[in-house]
């Protein structure tokens, strides 16, 4: 039996470098990302320096589970949680209405929210023991390309984090974002970025 790349051990460690205030490198089911606590804005700025980004450009929140996500955002609407529960969890990142201004450390100057719920393969499983949500962005220097590997990770990345998870190679290509914000209106909804998830698979699950 092939061994796990991401152990329950690890698992933990990174769950407590998240809630202990740090910054974190972790697989996911598209590139490394980096991650911290959403609600720490110590941790976040440290984010956006690594990355030399500026902190006006949003990110997302993940959660490594759906059930946690619905929990976590209770206001929800019918058709958007209906939604999120036919397209996640998935390599998508979903633009979403923010009326009660959930995560703003977050969100964007006009309040959406990235939602992040990866679909991980069985050898980061061990990622879905993560309770808690992580700010999530891609692992690597503003404009340059996303990290396959953990090597492909900028030195000046991996040097100011807390700890790095190796999870081996993953597939590159970062997540499909899709603007949800108007479907509970009028069911409409658009593809903001191209990425891992097929446009069909998209149209698919959302109609």
């Amino acid at each position: 039996m092939t061994q796990p790349a991401i152990s329950i051990e690890q698992a933990t460690m990174f769950e407590r470098c998240i809630t202990a205030g740090g910054v974190a490198v972790f697989p996911s089911d598209t590139v490394y990302g980096l991650a911290c606590d959403p609600q720490d804005a110590a941790a976040v700025q440290r984010i956006y320096a690594l990355k030399q980004r500026p902190h006006t450009t949003p990110a997302a929140v993940m959660f490594f589970r759906l059930d946690h996500a619905l929990a976590a955002l209770p206001e929800l609407a019918p058709r958007t949680a209906a939604a999120l529960d036919e397209i996640l969890p998935g390599a998508v990142t979903l633009l979403l209405p923010n009326p009660e201004q959930r995560f703003p450390l977050a969100c964007g100057p006009d309040g959406a929210l990235g939602l992040r719920v990866p679909m991980l393969p069985p050898a980061l499983a061990a990622l879905e023991t993560v309770r808690v949500p992580v700010l999530q962005t891609s692992a690597n220097l503003s404009g340059s390309g996303d990290a396959q590997t953990l090597a492909d990770v900028a030195d000046a990345i991996r040097d100011g984090v807390d700890m790095a998870l190796d999870g081996g190679p993953l597939p590159g290509l970062a997540s499909t974002v899709i603007d949800l914000r108007s479907y509970e209106d009028d069911g409409s909804w658009s593809i903001v970025r191209a990425g891992a998830l097929d446009p069909d698979r998209v149209a698919e699950a959302l109609g």
